[in-house]
């Protein structure tokens, strides 16, 4: 039986790496990363547990077995991935509501990933309605950036309620599309 927690033990957080691996782009095949998506951002486990130790990941377990994560970070955590540091700079310069994205109070998704026989089948749904349940009180929306080629993902987080709020090219050449959940927008409106 599926259920949703936040990550507590070490084996946890060695039980996501091993699921991101498996989902990095040097792990996957053209057509594989087409059709499932993938992950970008390799963590060391020393990386992923100090983010968990700032605010503890959302996982999804079939029994002893993590079956999805969404990985936490806040801008207190921002200079704990080098090669997400441009993304949390970016955020003082990104509109979001009038504002900026760094003039409120918000919490990033570090990465999404569901195992594959898990897919379609509400899993990833289901961990955003608990990652929102567990830090909605606390922040005032989620943002994300994904790779303009990750277009399951791209659709994934437009299904849960993310908008796009920025689109910019890094200097690697790769495209990002940086996307928003608005909870105070979605609160008020009964969502």
């Amino acid at each position: 039986m599926v259920h949703y927690k936040r990550a507590e033990s070490d084996e946890e957080l060695k039980a996501i790496l091993q699921l991101q691996r498996e989902n990095l782009p040097s792990a996957l095949s053209r057509e594989e990363k087409s059709a499932q998506g993938f992950v970008t951002v390799e963590h060391s486990e020393a990386q992923l547990k100090t983010l968990n130790e700032i605010e503890p990941h959302i996982i999804a377990k079939d029994d002893d077995y993590v079956i999805a994560y969404l990985l936490v970070m806040t801008a207190e955590s921002a200079n704990e991935i080098p090669i997400l540091q441009p993304m949390f700079e970016l955020f003082g310069h990104v509109p979001f509501a009038g504002r900026t994205v760094s003039d409120f109070h918000y919490v990033v998704v570090g990465q999404a990933c569901v195992s594959r026989p898990y897919r379609g089948k509400g899993v990833l749904d289901a961990c955003y309605a608990y990652y929102r349940k567990s830090l909605q009180g606390r922040y005032d929306f989620a943002v994300t950036e994904i790779a303009a080629t990750n277009l399951r993902s791209l659709r994934a987080h437009e299904r849960i309620g993310f908008t796009d709020i920025h689109h910019y090219t890094a200097p690697d050449g790769i495209e990002w599309v940086m996307v928003a959940w608005n909870w105070k927008l979605l609160a008020s409106d009964g969502r």
